[in-house]
């Protein structure tokens, strides 16, 4: 590695930076494991009841990690079901909170994780806006990636909107029919919108989803942000280099 500057060690030949939100940016990836366990055990919970069925919890490390994370919010619903061998209809996207359908209960998930963040507010990790400040100074292009439909507003509570250049959220991935991670539909979008090749670009991830997304696009640097133990499985799932954080990544403050 070489350095764009006296602050930050990137290749040379890396012209952009494609950031994850939640884990690598904001501290919201806890709020919305937190809101998944919520919601999938008030369902898990029901469903035992009146099928008569053992109740078995969802990890919030685990199952969240596996099957959730990085994800857009109905492929996790649908992954993290199908593991327990659960199979319900989609239903509409406006199905009322709760209901027995993939969306419904997509939709009771994010009523929890909005209720959540207006209660906590919303906290960065203030090395990797360090790390993204520095991307700025040193003239490399920005652009924000997330499954979520609230990034906007997670963005704006956090004050750091102005850090990017580019936005590719779930409302956009929907508008432009983009596949969600693990495939790297959004990324490479990213990458087109700021004007970039992928090989000119580096991925910051900490879902083992988003770095598979990331090494299918043929960018040129994935790096897995580790938060929860697992440097193994986002190496073995794409991530060229792991760190504890992007403070990392920077030299002298």
């Amino acid at each position: 590695m070489t350095r764009h500057g006296p602050q930050l060690a990137l290749p040379d030949s890396i012209l952009a930076c494609l950031f994850d939100l939640d884990g690598v940016l904001t501290q919201t990836a806890v709020v919305h494991a937190a809101a998944w366990k919520q919601m999938f055990d008030e369902y898990l919970l029901a469903r035992a009841a009146r099928t008569g069925k053992p109740f078995v919890a969802f990890d919030a490390t685990a199952d969240y990690n596996q099957f959730v994370d990085g994800r857009p919010r109905a492929e996790g619903t649908r992954a993290f079901l199908a593991s327990r061998g659960v199979d319900l209809p989609d239903g509409q996207q406006d199905d009322t909170p709760g209901t027995e359908t993939i969306h419904g209960l997509s939709n009771r998930k994010n009523l929890l994780v909005l209720a959540r963040i207006r209660e906590r507010g919303v906290q960065t990790y203030p090395g990797s806006v360090r790390f993204v400040r520095a991307t700025k100074r040193a003239g490399l292009r920005r652009a924000v990636v997330s499954s979520s439909k609230n990034t906007r507003d997670v963005l704006e509570a956090a004050g750091i909107t102005d850090l990017f250049e580019v936005r590719i959220d779930g409302i956009v991935a929907e508008r432009h029919q983009l596949a969600g991670k693990p495939a790297p539909d959004t990324y490479l979008a990213a990458a087109q919108a700021l004007g970039v090749l992928p090989e000119r670009a580096a991925v910051f991830e900490d879902a083992l989803a988003g770095v598979e997304a990331g090494h299918a696009g043929g960018f040129g640097l994935v790096v897995g942000v580790d938060r929860v133990g697992q440097a193994t499985e986002l190496r073995h799932h794409g991530a060229d280099l792991v760190v504890p954080d992007l403070a990392s990544l920077l030299g002298q403050k």
